[in-house]
């Protein structure tokens, strides 16, 4: 079914729900699989309608589909059986059993066992892991919010949970469009026509007689009619989507395109809509009366259902919205020419400089992580003009600086012929990818689209061209027909249209489409203005903004399907010496800065919103450009840049506002506002100033806690045992229970319950977990014989579906059922032992292996044999880590080794040693995790935490122990978000630090997870390993060398780790956190 057929049933559902034939939406749904709706779904389930449950779900999945659409039809299948169980209708029961459950036997035999011996229970809640079952309804629900997850976590579900969003009554307003088309098509077209059907085109009875109406005009420059038209009839053919989308992109400007036009409307080859002469208007209230006398408003009696268009979005614009709070100033050092946000990480700032320099701001550290000035990559690649531009004295600035839409490339452009691609992968580096000689003269904007869904550069300049670039170079287009200077580029796609806009600075505005045929579009800028072209967020409007050769500025919004101004903005006062510069945000406002203000629009309104002059020393025509979230906006000054946030901003920024407005103000000011006078006038606010840093970091305020009562925190039961020491934890991938390996060999399980104090049966320091064992009292136990447990070295991995547990203790690896304890399977000799294990993250029956002997066996499960043994290593395996993103699996060993091999191959890629602080040896374990970017590695040793960007193996940031967190490390994981690095010290504190920066947030004492008797006693207690859990990225769990397991997370009026200091006149107060070196810093010496 093609997309456009798609849309049609959306709006068919559309239609049918507001229709209320709520039977046939679900039937539909269900037919169609292309919207699962979740809230019908719900309801179903909670009134146990099990088989239009399981009807409804079949549209969309079958049970062995994957393993989350077996898991949703399981539960759903147990709470009918355990229903029919609770009702004592065992007839049913047994039904249930064989007809629905059966089926799960093929995969889990051992479970369908049980399930079965719950037959012969008087009362299903003797079983230990059923006795929480409390009554239906809460059963009910608990199982919901466990059947939402698994859908959400379906592949087969994916873009199917959120219905797109649509206007009221689309397909309402379609048919009338059709209808206008259709009579605006008539040829004898009736000022009042008597619309009774559907089923067939409209076509106005000739009329007779001198009365009869004489046609409306066309335009002067109207397109001629289509050849053909297409029905929208149910058995018609769809419209094909590429006439359809380029009409809506480009007819309305060629139909009205002055004629002065180079290239004229006739250029288009594919079909386009004209403008209508006689527009049918169906409305039930319209909201201006018809200006044209073909355009007729039709009453409540005639056979045609009347249809009401949606009103105009009526935005409730309030001024908190708006970033307009002085977060920070930064100092770059020269005057910056412009600035781009990263598309997904929205404190990240590219800003490009008058000297050519391109810098990289992480404004939640206050910090440049790049810096890169202005040179030649390759000079014997260049022509001889451009070695001898850039030679001469005025230097190269840069016009242009912008991410890719996925924030993997930087584009520069420059004022002398180039423009410099650079690829970013998360790491604290812009690495140079391409360099291109792009137009004779300046570049002056350049910009990435995704034509065919290729990607590439659009580049313009002073050479009067628009050329388009693959991201090798090669030159794919080149348009040719401005007759001035091209001073920007603007790429945009309607439906499946891609096409570009530019604008020179005569003040033309020209569109191309990706091929060789012309401009489709040819218009004057409103006081033919050197202007720029922006779309709101949604793409659903178009806005531009200029100022013309007298100094007057424009900013407006086009009417697309006419290719005019549909309505001009006030409040532009002086004449500028230069181009105003503006922006959009939130898909409800404009802001432009002229006069040294910001100044605020709402899309809706021509009048001024508001304005800030950033509590001053704005330049004249500041440049800015707010995040992609809009909660946040840079806007230069001299040799630098203002960051200016609302609420939501300075949060992400991390910044507390604690001077008062009022205080800001000089007794002067204060006095005259007093006295009914604001000498800077009503409209304009001068903002609250949080700080004033340069290109310095500001330092964290180190949170200490150092009372239990400051956080919470939960011991497992039943894990205290000074004979055992817990040397690998888990957190299970659910999130509901913590595995813990002990030094003897053994593995416990706790599990937290479903209760009305746990709703979510998910791990939490508020509620005491159960430890648990299956009903035959096994433990899971490694083989130890003969192995001597202080030598060694315990392992454990846990699979996805949290079924299995694969670990060793010297011995033989033990495959255990996670439900039942039981030893599936035993692999691989005892000598040499196991020392770490990892799943591979696409392939569960794919294990790596670290070894005693320093080896890597690439191990496959399903046929009990060693695919590759990888050799690198000079000791035993300590870390090993895979990336799907790289296709690689790095390896850690107690040689103080990083080692990169192949997952496509098992070569080895790369080997590196541990960069060590002076004085340091190259002793101890060695852990390494990756980052969720699946790009940034974390490596672990007693000595330093570091940071590394993985596909090079570069180190980009270390942490040395320091200060208060002195000791050695012993273990230190990820938070589920990647956002924190939680780090236990043998000195028994806990540190959690900034995973970006490296920067300590908080500090946890020793008697916090230490008990009395701990911290009293004569034998060192201390965390030994640390587990973050799997959804809340606050909550982490600890194992301590007395065998006892802790679960601890903020407080929940604190919800999170660390906060910024308070300020004292100017000052940040407080114990300063501990921060780390850089790759730009020396190695072997923190900061």
């Amino acid at each position: 079914m093609t997309s456009l057929s798609r849309e049609l049933v959306f709006l068919i559902l559309q239609f049918l729900d507001e229709e209320n034939f709520k039977e046939s939406v679900h039937k539909l749904e269900q037919e169609s699989a292309f919207f699962f709706n979740m809230k019908y779904f719900e309801e179903k389930v909670q009134a146990g309608e099990w088989e239009e449950v399981e009807k409804y779900l079949s549209g969309f999945t079958k049970v062995d589909d994957n393993r989350y659409s077996m898991k949703i039809f399981f539960e759903i299948r147990k709470q009918k059986y355990l229903e029919a169980l609770d009702r004592q209708d065992k007839p049913k029961a047994v039904e249930i059993l064989v007809g629905d459950l059966k089926v799960f036997s093929t995969f889990n035999e051992e479970l369908y066992k049980e399930i079965t011996q719950l037959l012969t229970l008087t009362n299903f809640r003797e079983n230990e892991q059923l006795s929480k079952y409390s009554d239906t309804k809460t059963a009910r629900s608990i199982m919901l919010i466990e059947l939402k997850k698994l859908i959400e976590a379906n592949p087969l579900f994916r873009d199917k949970l959120v219905f797109p969003t649509l206007k009221s009554s689309r397909l309402r307003t379609l048919i009338n469009q059709s209808l206008n088309w259709q009579h605006q098509l008539c040829k004898n077209p009736n000022p009042n026509p008597d619309i009774k059907t559907l089923f067939t085109d409209h076509a106005c009875a000739p009329t007779n007689g001198p009365l009869a109406p004489s046609p409306v005009n066309l335009p002067i420059a109207a397109v001629a009619k289509p050849a053909a038209y297409t029905s929208v009839g149910a058995h018609g053919p769809f419209p094909p989507a590429a006439a359809t989308s380029n009409a809506n992109a480009l007819a309305g400007w060629m139909a009205n395109a002055s004629a002065s036009s180079s290239v004229q409307a006739a250029v288009v080859t594919a079909p386009t809509i004209p403008i209508p002469q006689n527009q049918v208007t169906i409305l039930k209230r319209p909201k201006t009366p018809p200006a044209t006398p073909g355009m007729v408003d039709y009453c409540p009696g005639h056979s045609v259902e009347e249809v009401s268009y949606p009103l105009a979005r009526q935005a409730c614009s309030s001024l908190d919205d708006l970033p307009r709070t002085v977060a920070m100033t930064l100092h770059q050092g020269s005057s910056v020419t412009s600035m781009d946000f990263h598309p997904s990480r929205h404190t990240l700032l590219l800003v490009g400089s008058n000297n050519g320099e391109v810098t990289l701001w992480e404004l939640s550290l206050r910090e440049r992580l790049v810096s890169k000035p202005f040179k030649i990559w390759d000079a014997s690649a260049c022509s001889l003009p451009v070695q001898a531009a850039v030679v001469k004295d005025d230097p190269v600035s840069v016009s242009r600086v912008t991410w890719s839409p996925d924030g993997s490339f930087v584009g520069v452009a420059f004022t002398k012929h180039l423009i410099h691609l650079y690829a970013y992968t998360g790491s604290n580096e812009l690495a140079q990818h391409k360099e291109i000689e792009a137009h004779v003269g300046a570049v002056n904007d350049l910009a990435f689209a995704h034509p065919n869904k290729q990607p590439c550069i659009v580049t313009c300049g002073d050479d009067k061209l628009i050329k388009v670039w693959d991201s090798n170079g090669r030159t794919l287009f080149t348009f040719e027909g401005h007759e001035a200077p091209v001073y920007s580029i603007f790429p945009h796609h309607k439906g499946n249209i891609q096409f570009i806009f530019s604008t020179a600075i005569d003040g033309k505005i020209k569109a191309w489409l990706y091929d060789n045929v012309g401009s489709r579009v040819d218009f004057d800028t409103p006081g033919h203005c050197c202007t720029t072209m922006l779309y709101s967020a949604d793409g659903s409007r178009l806005f531009s903004c200029g100022t013309s050769k007298d100094g007057e500025s424009f900013l407006v919004e086009w009417n697309e399907s006419e290719g005019s101004i549909k309505r001009t903005y006030n409040g532009f006062r002086k004449k500028s010496a230069g181009v105003v510069q503006f922006d959009t945000t939130q898909n409800r406002f404009l802001a432009a800065g002229e006069d040294g203000q910001v100044k605020f629009w709402d899309m809706d309104n021509i009048n001024l919103l508001t304005s800030t002059d950033a509590n001053g020393g704005l330049q004249v025509l500041p440049y800015l450009r707010f995040n992609k979230e809009g909660n946040i906006l840079a806007v230069t000054i001299d040799n630098g840049f203002k960051i200016l946030a609302n609420a939501t901003g300075l949060r992400s920024l991390r910044v507390i506002e604690t001077p008062a407005f009022e205080a800001l103000r000089s007794p002067v000011e204060s006095a005259a506002i007093k006295n009914g006078a604001d000498p800077i006038g009503q409209s304009v606010e001068r903002p609250r100033i949080v700080e004033d840093v340069t290109g310095r970091t500001v330092p964290l305020q180190l949170s200490e806690i150092l009372d239990p009562v400051e956080c919470r925190s939960v011991t497992l039961p039943e894990s205290t045992d000074s004979f055992n020491k817990v040397v690998r934890l888990l957190y299970t991938n659910s999130g509901a229970g913590i595995l813990a390996l002990g030094s003897n060999g053994i593995q416990k399980l706790w599990k937290w319950p479903f209760n009305n104090q746990n709703p979510s049966g998910k791990a939490t320091a508020s509620v005491v977990p159960r430890h648990w064992q299956p009903p035959s009292g096994l433990l899971m136990t490694n083989q130890i014989l003969g192995v001597n447990l202080e030598e060694a070295v315990p392992c454990i991995a846990l699979s996805k579906n949290d079924s299995y547990v694969m670990s060793a203790c010297g011995g033989k690896l033990s495959l255990f059922n996670i439900m039942t304890f039981k030893v599936m399977a035993t692999f691989l000799q005892p000598s040499p032992a196991s020392t770490f294990l990892a799943f591979h993250p696409q392939d569960n029956n794919i294990i790596a292996i670290g070894m005693d002997d320093s080896t890597i066996h690439i191990y496959n499960v399903r046929v009990a044999e060693v695919k590759s043994k990888l050799k690198g290593h000079q000791k035993r395996i300590t870390g090993l880590a895979f990336s799907t993103n790289l296709h690689i699996l790095v390896s850690s060993g107690a040689d103080a080794q990083l080692c990169v091999w192949s997952i496509d191959t098992w070569k080895k890629r790369k080997s590196i040693p541990l960069q060590l602080p002076a004085g340091k040896s190259p002793v101890g374990d060695t852990g390494v995790l990756f980052h969720s970017d699946q790009l940034r590695l974390l490596v672990v040793h007693e000595t330093q935490l570091a940071i590394y960007e993985a596909s090079k193996m570069d180190r980009i940031r270390q942490w040395v122990p320091q200060d208060v967190l002195s000791a050695p490390i012993s273990c230190a994981a990820y938070s589920c978000d990647s956002q924190l690095i939680y780090a236990t010290f043998c000195d028994a504190n806990i540190g959690v630090f900034d995973a970006d920066s490296l920067r300590l947030r908080c500090r946890i004492a020793p008697s916090v997870c230490l008990s009395s008797a701990a911290l009293s006693g004569s034998h060192a207690v201390y965390p030994l390993v640390v587990a973050a859990n799997p959804l809340e990225p606050n909550q982490f769990a600890v194992g301590l060398t007395d065998g006892s397991v802790k679960v601890i997370e903020p407080t929940e009026s604190e919800g999170k780790w660390g906060s910024f200091p308070p300020m004292d006149n100017g000052k940040l107060n407080g114990r300063t956190a501990s921060s780390s070196t850089t790759s730009n810093h020396t190695a072997d010496q923190a900061q």
